[in-house]
């Protein structure tokens, strides 16, 4: 509190005038880019490092990286309640730098110490020791250090560098947004590519112990270059979170269950000056209760309520309806997040997979993941720009794709996705097979890895068309005052999709080797079944895309902004298309 003191003490010193603008923006967009760079250039290799450095099974080690992912996804949303109630967006901003800069040197100690690792030896030939809890102590919490981070930069950096440019005695006020929010996107994307193909060569061909100094490096400069602007920032105190309102609804709903609804169109509940919402829908009817007036001192003289933990507004209950509403068909994307998050088998199957393109040079096998965000941001630009016009322009009149619809599509495309990597798998396995490769797992086969990029390519497009969906439904769905929620579901999403990820594969692992059988999923590819793996998911979305049309007609049709102005496609797009290459998937 003594710190945050005195960053408000120095703001009052400095004109406000002098404050924010562009000359901020270099320091922002850098702080956010060398940070994806260098969390996700860690990444796609790591389950090499955690088989072949920390003797892990491929269950275990994949396990590990789904549990990381899904801290990853789920931080964000805590990084935001943090810094909407209590830090301010520059103070999570400026910690979550220092906790990923911790987190990435820790990582890069346990390859430059060697007995930070269990000893070397070759897990399939011999016995190995595995690491005792100080390693794995070590190793994990430089995970929870970045996953920390990733809350603290991810949710804050696009609305702080907006605080920057916003409300200012500017014509030109929104061509100067339009242009920062273009650099922002621009910048995660090619944040992205760079750590998919960059950073995961120097891995391959440079060792862990450039491999993870280079991100440390960069994640360094992210958070000096941010702090460096310090003077220059315009530093908005913290505000209430919307999140403590939902809490608040439930608290007194509950607080108040024994008092008796007033009467239809009566002035029993509480209605803020200004709101949209005049009166309580029916639809979650106990709810209602926590916007009753109980007693008439719960409200002051300008109509707000004195204290929200014993009455609440009518906007607030219906914001939380809004939520629990849309929660049915947020689970159905649920099953689209684990299968783009199943990174470690195509990785695998990649590096046992002929990778040259030309005589001299081969694709790493952790960058075969560029394929799914090339073809999503290819996608969206031929979607959005030429796709939609010309139909537009042959129909004669305004062409749009339902967002349910785009949803619904992507569940099939992912579908599609699940059962043509079984399909490759079990060739490849069958030519690993006739090549006399069973019990060699590091064996290349003959069989071009570019036979891996039509599934890559589809998870691409099925991301484009569900998760770009989801994003639109719920901006489009919920009030203005909840846009925040709708940004953060999908991360949420994702972090429960690998939750659940970790349980299926651990699941088959342990049905499929009862009676000492091998693993569907062994640590050696060439004697497991990775396609039956692949089918059960395909099977699985299929299941999903029945419960998603259940759940579409159970909705209903879409209203719009919770009853308000619908928002435009267009700027739902600018806005949101491009946050999806900033998830982990």
């Amino acid at each position: 509190m003594e710190m945050e003191a005195n960053f408000n003490s120095h703001e009052e010193e400095t004109p406000r005038k002098r404050k924010g603008g562009l000359i901020t923006m270099p320091f922002i967009i850098a702080n956010e880019a060398f940070e994806k760079v260098a969390s996700y250039g860690l990444l796609p290799n790591m389950i090499f490092y955690l088989m072949n450095e920390y003797k892990m099974g491929v269950t275990g080690a994949t396990n590990v990286i789904f549990y990381w992912s899904a801290a990853t996804n789920f931080m964000p949303l805590v990084g935001a309640f943090v810094a909407d109630s209590f830090l301010g967006r520059f103070l999570t901003i400026g910690l979550g730098s220092i906790a990923s800069l911790l987190g990435m040197i820790q990582l890069w100690l346990t390859a430059m110490i060697s007995r930070a690792r269990p000893p070397p030896c070759d897990q399939f030939t011999q016995h190995c020791t595995s690491a005792s809890p100080a390693q794995y102590s070590l190793l994990l919490s430089s995970f929870g250090l970045m996953s920390i981070g990733a809350g603290g930069i991810r949710p804050c950096s696009l609305a702080f560098g907006a605080d920057q440019l916003d409300n200012r005695n500017n014509l030109n006020n929104d061509r100067v947004l339009e242009s920062y929010f273009g650099w922002y996107y621009a910048s995660a994307a090619v944040s992205v590519l760079i750590a998919l193909t960059g950073i995961v060569y120097i891995q391959e061909h440079m060792g862990w112990k450039v491999g993870f100094g280079v991100p440390a490096i960069l994640m360094f400069f992210s958070a000096l270059l941010f702090f460096l602007a310090f003077p220059l920032y315009i530093k908005q105190k913290a505000s209430k979170s919307l999140f403590t309102g939902f809490v608040q609804v439930i608290v007194v709903a509950y607080k108040n269950r024994g008092i008796a609804f007033p009467p239809n169109n009566s002035n029993g509940y509480h209605h803020e000056k200004g709101s949209v919402y005049t009166s309580p829908t029916d639809k979650l009817r106990f709810l209602n209760k926590a916007c009753i007036i109980k007693n008439p001192q719960d409200v002051s003289s300008t109509g707000v309520s004195t204290n929200h933990w014993n009455l609440c507004s009518i906007q607030q209950v219906e914001e939380l309806k809004a939520l629990i509403k849309v929660i049915p068909l947020w689970s159905t994307g649920v099953m689209v997040s684990i299968n783009i998050s199943q990174s470690s088998f195509p990785l695998l199957q990649a590096n046992s997979m002929d990778r040259h393109i030309s005589s001299s040079f081969q694709i790493p096998a952790g960058s075969f993941g560029m394929f799914n965000i090339i073809t999503l941001a290819i996608w969206v630009v031929l979607y959005d720009r030429v796709i939609i016009p010309l139909a537009s322009k042959f129909a004669g009149k305004k062409i749009h794709i339902g967002v349910k619809l785009r949803m619904g599509i992507g569940i099939f495309l992912s579908c599609l996705a699940m059962t043509i990597s079984g399909i490759v798998e079990h060739i490849r396995r069958k030519k690993a097979i006739e090549q006399g490769l069973v019990n060699d797992p590091r064996g290349v086969v003959q069989m071009s890895a570019l036979w891996l990029v039509p599934q890559n390519c589809l998870n691409g497009l099925a991301e484009a068309f569900n998760a770009i969906g989801q994003t639109e439904f719920y901006y489009s769905e919920f009030p203005k005052s909840m846009s925040s929620v709708a940004s953060s579901l999908f991360g949420v999403g994702m972090a429960v999709a690998n939750l659940l990820a970790s349980v299926i594969l651990s699941t088959v692992d342990k049905v499929s080797r009862d009676g000492g059988k091998e693993s569907w999923v062994s640590s050696n590819i060439n004697k497991g079944h990775y396609e039956y793996y692949y089918w059960i998911l395909a099977i699985m979305t299929f299941l999903n895309l029945a419960y998603f049309v259940v759940c579409s007609w159970a909705y209903g049709a879409c209203v719009g902004r919770g009853g308000e102005n619908r928002v435009e496609k267009r700027d739902v797009l600018d806005e949101e298309k491009m946050s999806i290459l900033r998830t982990p998937s």
